[in-house]
């Protein structure tokens, strides 16, 4: 049987190459509203991140969405995505353990 090829993006933050699954899609539509895009299909730029709190701390730090998107992205996005971050790596070592 023929292996599935596995997609694989880069983290904006740390450059690293990882399967999609494994990290957060944020896009940018074309009104210039930045999401974070939980089904991975929303219309627009796209741009990964790690399912890890102390990278998405990172990019609040270093503004890494502003740069990638070139608009001003509000604080509060950024607060967001550390908690929906730490919601998603919270449940998924829930779902390891069983």
């Amino acid at each position: 049987m023929r292996r599935r090829k596995v997609p694989m993006r880069k983290d904006i933050v740390t450059g690293e190459m990882a399967p999609k699954k494994e990290l957060i899609r944020i896009v940018r539509d074309k009104e210039g509203n930045v999401s974070i895009d939980k089904t991975g299909k929303k219309a627009g730029r796209g741009a990964y991140i790690s399912m890890d709190v102390e990278i998405a701390k990172q990019a609040k730090a270093k503004k890494t969405f502003d740069k990638v998107f070139e608009i001003k992205v509000d604080d509060q996005f950024y607060d967001d995505l550390i908690a929906y971050t730490d919601h998603e790596q919270a449940r998924k070592k829930l779902f390891e353990n069983e």
